[in-house]
Parts: C-alpha cells; structure tokens; sequence
C-alpha cells in the first residue's frame, strides 16, 4: 500500500493513510482472539473461519447484530474508548447463546467524524477484549472516516456476530411447565440500554462535570458507574447448558423484564418474578429517585441488576447455582413458572 495517497482526499477531511496505522495499532488485539477455525488474517475483502461440525447431527448457524447505543456519548464526554468495545460484543453474543449457540466469531463496525488510529485501536481493543471473554474470534470489521457526518470526537460502533449450535441441542421453550424456577445472574450495572433516559436525569452533556461528580450512594463517580461494560455471560451459560436442563434464557436488555424475559417463554406459562429476591444495585435505586421514575418503567427499561434470566426445573436448582458460583456469577433464585399467557408479574 506504499502508493495508496490521496491528497485531494485528505483536504476533503478523509485520510487513508490513518487507516492502515489504524490496522497496524489493533493487529495484536485482533490476533489475540484467534482460536482453531480463523482462516487466514485481516486485510482481505472477507472474515473466513471453518467451524468444526463434528458429531454435530444438524449444525445451525446463530446470529446476531446490536450497536452500544447512546451510552456512547459517555465515553466521548469522559474521552475513555477502553470498554465500550465489550458493550458492543456482549450485546451480542448474550444474545445468542440463549438459544444455546456457541459464539464463533465477531466483525465489528466503526464510523467516526476523524479516524484518529490511536483512539480507533483503543475501541477495537475493547472489542478484542469482549471477544477473549466470549470464546469467539474478532476475524473482520471497518472503520469509516464520515467528515461531515458526526459531531467532532464523536463515532458509532455496532457489530455482528455468528455462533453454532446442534439443532437438537438448542434451547427450546416447549418444555417450559408450571413450577420451574427462574435463576437471575447479576449484571455489572446499566448495560448498555436506557441511557437516553439515564443522561436526561443526570443532566449528561448539559450540566458540566456531571460525569465526574462522586455519588457516595454508588462509592464511586456516576461516570467511572455508568461506563461499566456490559458482563459477558457466555462462558457461564454454555457451562451450565452441558450440566443441567437449561429450558429457557433470556438476555435482560432495552425493554428490561417486561420486554426480554417474555421472549422465553411458550404461549401456557407466564412468570412471577419476586422483586426482594436479591438486592437491587444503588444505580438503579439513584435513577428512580432522581428521575421519579415509576417502579414498572425501571422494569420496563432497565435490567435492574439482572443481566440474564435462565429457567431451570426445581430439582436442579441448587445444582444450577453452585454451577454459576464456580464460574464466578452471583446468581439467585428471582421467581417461578405459574400459569399464564407469555406474561411476567413483578411482585
């Protein structure tokens, strides 16, 4: 690419040569995901991986695509582009393990007003890091240089993930019944949903040093609080699917319970989710207080400090529990299958 310069490019506000010291800063990142599978290395026009389908009697492909959404403009305001990169993975990968895939690989996407290498490399770091977590392989992406089109220091980032799962192993809801318990695991905070209302509350981009004021309810800034990446729960899940009767899983995002935990369940059951069965996280209780925001909108738009809902039956709660413990995830026991129609009851 010693040839590849465009000056009239450039004064137009695009530089291609930032692109290339751009790959060249985030190559050990991205290589440091790469498990068996990963054909070739980045540069080419497509992400190659061989998954391996043996002994698998109907291998399906599992897919998923999400962005980070306007938690983005936190990272801008506190200029740190280290975690937002894990936002976008868990956004996806979360998503379709609950079905019971194994995530294989990731491209991301990244648009920005400049593109600046060091702070691209910063991003696609994050992104490397959130791919470690989930098993899977960073194999491709793109990063395009938008003058014009966004404010300046400012971006969007979404990705796209591929995962693999045998058709008779997959999750189904069918054999959801009345009586079956719903085991929550605890998120690392806000996620990244809800924060369109989260930065009207708190006066985010309007109110000066909003971001860096210590919360003492929180130990810590409301800003250091709300740019916590989003938990990764694919390795816990995956584990407890080989070791129990996994029926249901559902990832707790926009929408919160009232939208995400229906998704699981079959047409005959419905759920009771008991709101004291663990402690809310002091975030979400500084939200509702500031905001005077009502309790069935917090439900209905945040995760609550519930990341991911998994239905197991009775017998095999405890097994289930001690399961997740080994695997590092805080996790109870936040409600039960009654009878209904795909609906949830907080109680």
């Amino acid at each position: 690419m010693e040839k590849s310069f465009s000056e009239s490019y450039k004064k137009a506000g695009v530089d291609v040569t930032a692109g290339y010291k751009s790959i060249e800063l985030m190559k050990q990142s991205i290589q440091s995901t790469y498990k068996e599978g990963v054909v070739g290395d980045i540069g080419g026009f497509g992400g190659l991986f061989a998954p391996n389908i043996k002994g698998m009697k109907e291998p399906i492909l599992v897919s998923g695509t999400d962005g980070v959404g306007t938690k983005l403009k936190l990272a801008f305001l506190m200029n740190k582009h280290h975690t937002i990169g894990q936002d976008c993975v868990a956004m996806c990968v979360n998503d379709i393990v609950c079905c019971g895939a194994q995530p294989l690989f990731f491209l991301d996407y990244i648009s920005l007003w400049k593109n600046i290498p060091e702070m691209v490399a910063e991003i696609v770091g994050g992104v490397a890091n959130g791919c470690r977590q989930a098993g899977c392989s960073l194999i491709g992406g793109e990063t395009a240089e938008m003058p014009g089109m966004y404010a300046e220091n400012e971006y969007d980032l979404a990705g796209f993930a591929v995962g693999l799962v045998d058709k008779e192993k997959m999750i189904k809801n069918d054999k959801i019944e009345v009586g079956d318990k719903v085991i929550g695991l605890t998120s690392s905070g806000v996620h990244s949903n809800g924060f369109s209302l989260v930065r009207k509350i708190f006066h985010i981009g309007t109110e000066e040093n909003a971001l860096n004021q210590y919360q003492t309810e929180l130990g810590m800034s409301l800003g250091e609080c709300l740019l916590q990446p989003t938990k990764i729960y694919v390795k816990p899940a995956l584990e407890l699917i080989s070791k129990v009767n996994v029926k249901g899983i559902s990832h707790i995002t926009g929408g919160g319970f009232y939208e995400n935990m229906p998704r699981m369940l079959n047409e005959k059951v419905a759920l009771n989710i008991k709101a004291d069965a663990y402690e809310i996280p002091p975030i979400f209780k500084l939200i509702q207080k500031l905001g005077d925001v009502p309790m069935h909108d917090m439900y209905n738009t945040f995760n609550m400090g519930i990341g991911m809902a998994i239905i197991v039956p009775e017998q095999e709660v405890e097994q289930s529990l001690q399961i997740l413990k080994d695997c590092g995830e805080e996790a109870y026991v936040i409600g039960e299958v009654v009878e209904g129609k795909k609906e949830i009851h907080i109680l």
